[in-house]
């Protein structure tokens, strides 16, 4: 059997080290190379050729997954990327699928489960649990939250934890105009509070 050439990218060595060392007693994985950031992994995919990149989806400053995903899918050949994480929330997920990923895996996954990924992904095949394939379509289906360019400037402000009087002095409006960019804002994301609507924006990649 032909061994899969798999590149690892992940910022933490430790979780490298631990991913790697689920394949070294195997003939059918071969971890070619290592990455610490998207930069560094779009780079050495150009030069190590892998079948497969097995990608996180934090990487600290820089590239995310879903940006690295989408550089390594249009690079020729292109490898195919499966983002393995601990992240699980619904518009990571789409994000990673709509960048090109082959399937997308959380790290509680049992190592013959990795591996079984890893092949399917080198062969061509989508690679996502019926829960989340679900969750996927559920979303994709779902109505797509629109907000104006200033509503997402509150928005970001409300994520800091600024008060109405601060968004009001930062963006040079009254405060009765953040009130109002609020209303609308609690509206369409079908919030009755500022904490759930942060976390509404965030599950459906608003923020």
């Amino acid at each position: 059997m032909t061994a899969v050439r798999v590149l690892l990218v992940d910022d933490h060595p430790i979780v490298r080290a631990g991913v790697r060392s689920l394949f070294d007693r195997r003939d059918d994985v071969d971890v070619v190379g290592e990455a610490a950031s998207g930069e560094e992994a779009v780079v050495l995919a150009r030069h190590l050729h892998p079948d497969v990149v097995l990608c996180d989806l934090r990487l600290g400053d820089g590239m995310d997954g879903v940006q690295t995903t989408a550089a390594l899918r249009s690079q020729h050949p292109a490898p195919a990327v499966i983002i393995l994480t601990t992240f699980d929330r619904d518009a990571e997920i789409l994000g990673a699928i709509e960048a090109g990923a082959a399937g997308y895996l959380l790290k509680d996954v049992a190592p013959d489960d990795i591996v079984h990924a890893i092949r399917r992904a080198a062969a061509g095949q989508l690679i996502l649990s019926p829960e989340l394939t679900e969750r996927v379509v559920q979303v994709m289906r779902a109505p797509r939250v629109r907000l104006t360019e200033r509503e997402l400037d509150v928005l970001r402000l409300l994520d800091t934890g600024a008060s109405n009087r601060e968004i009001a002095k930062t963006l040079f409006v009254s405060e009765a105009t953040v009130k109002t960019h609020l209303v609308h804002i609690f509206d369409k994301l079908g919030a009755d509070s500022r904490a759930r609507a942060i976390a509404i924006a965030r599950d459906t990649g608003v923020l």
